[in-house]
């Protein structure tokens, strides 16, 4: 099966570009919106509609597979790729990408991927979004090709060895953390609720008697509110650093501390995202292992997830060889070709290392599904509901798709 043509139609994600470097100065909310000027280079505002593109392939038989090129809300931050706005990435798309894919012959998907994941066009790789997209595309491809899912046609060509079965969904609360938990709990969300606990003052406390309160909150309120007693969701929470905030990033302080979540969260498993941001790389791995061992030798269960700092697959390899964190996020859209994430998840497996396929807000349903294949295929921990922060919408894509995929290689196998 060859692929005929290509073509790329520009759409929405759903959610926003913000340019974090404006907020982080002082940028103040006015409704959905943000007061002042922009500052990172591409916004003309400091919250702009988040872009996407989808990538067309029209394969020789009439079938037509896609992917969505899609990017992080904090695009161009922390050393990413600029804005990714439709109107610039087209032409790319639709000129020397399309030279290079119309003709070929979909015969391996790891092939093509790497092949296009490591492109450069004048010598620079291209966006990250772009893979992202593209690799998604040639999935689909594929999987069109040989009549089978996406899942299977991953499965299959990484030898992951993994029963492809329904994996527990994360959703996300963004800032309504009271009413968002209720949907979760009505939705038996198997993890929950992330939090979005961003300021020490306003959120966590500056002793994190905030955060303890939640905590104890949500436990009260599942255990009040659930149909039944077998729905025992865990507790995954991101905190963006502000535990080590408040504690001055003293080990021995946030051990005790954390064991404080342990006992509000019972009878729940506690995780706790990005308890520590300590500003760059070589230090966040430090610190974050000495905290898993810390919470390991002290007998505290609580599981601390790397974020801050873990960004491309590089970082995530460096994180889970040095044990900082039980859990290790995997920012699907800032590792670029789908590959990718396929490999961090089978190298954490390999490591003894947790993974989480993360994503961002800001992406696609088709993103979404996508690299829901992906993770249930590799054997992922978890998966992150999105795109969006209405709950609902992100877990209903997500879940929807992972039953449909089970089914679909229930009756393959026959």
């Amino acid at each position: 099966m060859k692929i005929v043509d290509v073509l790329a139609t520009p759409g929405f994600t759903g959610f926003y570009f913000d340019d974090q470097k404006a907020i982080k100065m002082g940028a103040e909310h006015d409704g959905m919106f943000y007061i002042g000027k922009p500052v990172t280079e591409g916004f003309k505002e400091i919250r702009v509609a988040g872009e996407s593109i989808s990538v067309l392939l029209i394969l020789e038989d009439g079938q037509v597979a896609h992917g969505d090129c899609a990017a992080v809300q904090y695009s161009g931050a922390g050393g990413r790729d600029p804005l990714f706005l439709a109107k610039d990435f087209i032409p790319v798309i639709e000129g020397e990408i399309k030279e290079k894919l119309v003709g070929r012959e979909l015969t391996s998907f790891k092939e093509l991927a790497e092949e296009f994941d490591h492109l450069k066009i004048d010598g620079k790789r291209l966006h990250t979004a772009i893979r992202y997209g593209v690799t998604q595309a040639l999935l689909d491809a594929v999987a069109k090709a040989r009549k089978i899912t996406m899942a299977e046609v991953v499965k299959d060509e990484y030898n992951t060895g993994v029963e492809i079965k329904r994996i527990p969904i994360f959703t996300q609360s963004g800032d309504d953390r009271y009413l968002n938990a209720d949907k979760m709990i009505i939705k038996k969300a198997d993890v929950l609720p992330h939090g979005l606990f961003n300021n020490v003052e306003e959120k966590t406390g500056k002793e994190g008697e905030k955060l303890r309160d939640y905590v104890i909150w949500l436990r009260d309120r599942i255990l009040d509110k659930r149909s039944d007693e077998s729905y025992n969701p865990t507790f995954h929470i991101d905190v963006y650093g502000t535990i080590g905030d408040f504690t001055n990033n003293d080990v021995e302080y946030m051990t005790k501390y954390l064991k404080t979540l342990e006992e509000a969260a019972k009878p729940f498993k506690l995780r706790i995202e990005g308890p520590m941001d300590m500003g760059n790389k070589e230090d966040q791995i430090r610190v974050l292992a000495e905290l898993t061992k810390s919470l390991d030798d002290n007998g505290i269960h609580v599981e601390l997830v790397a974020d801050e700092w873990c960004n491309t697959y590089e970082d995530c390899v460096d994180f889970a060889k040095a044990k900082a964190g039980h859990m290790i996020q995997i920012k699907t859209p800032d590792l670029g070709g789908i590959n990718n994430t396929i490999e961090a998840i089978l190298m954490c497996n390999r490591e003894g290392v947790l993974s989480y396929c993360g994503g961002t807000c800001n992406e696609t349903s088709r993103s979404a599904e996508v690299i829901v294949n992906c993770s249930m295929a590799a054997g992922a921990t978890q998966q992150l509901a999105k795109p969006g922060m209405g709950v609902d919408e992100g877990f209903m894509l997500v879940n929807n798709e992972m039953e449909r995929v089970v089914r679909l290689a229930q009756r393959n196998k026959k």
